[in-house]
């Protein structure tokens, strides 16, 4: 089975840019979409965005709609996530995981819903 790795984080002024990827390596992958989740600091795992990976649907959350764009590669099988007008409270570590948009978008730490990956996270850090 394939393993995510995130990267491209990193420490940026606010009003700034990042452009994080999500590729999926080492064995085979299949899914029916991926998404970005994040987790600041005493805080719980939260949903960022989703992507179907056959419709190329697209899915945000309410703070980063607007400011933030996801978007995928099928051939590389490698998602993006396009930060723009970061704001410090956008701090945290970063997680891409794969399972279809449905769960992707309704999970919560507490739910039931299992995702099938995760990646092992990219930390973004906006300074004020």
């Amino acid at each position: 089975q394939a393993q995510l790795v995130e990267s491209g984080g990193g420490l940026v002024q606010a009003g700034g840019s990042l452009r994080l990827s999500c590729a999926a390596s080492g064995g085979a992958f299949s899914t029916l979409g991926m998404g970005w989740f994040r987790q600041a600091p005493g805080k719980e795992r939260e949903f960022v965005a989703a992507i179907g990976w056959y419709t190329g649907s697209t899915y945000y959350a309410d703070s980063v709609q607007g400011r933030f764009t996801i978007s995928r590669d099928n051939a590389k099988n490698t998602i993006f996530l396009q930060m723009n007008g970061l704001k410090p409270e956008d701090t945290g570590v970063y997680y891409c995981a794969a399972d279809s948009p449905s769960r992707l978008t309704i999970w919560k730490p507490d739910s039931d819903i299992k995702l099938n990956q995760w990646g092992q996270g990219t930390q973004v850090t906006v300074s004020s």
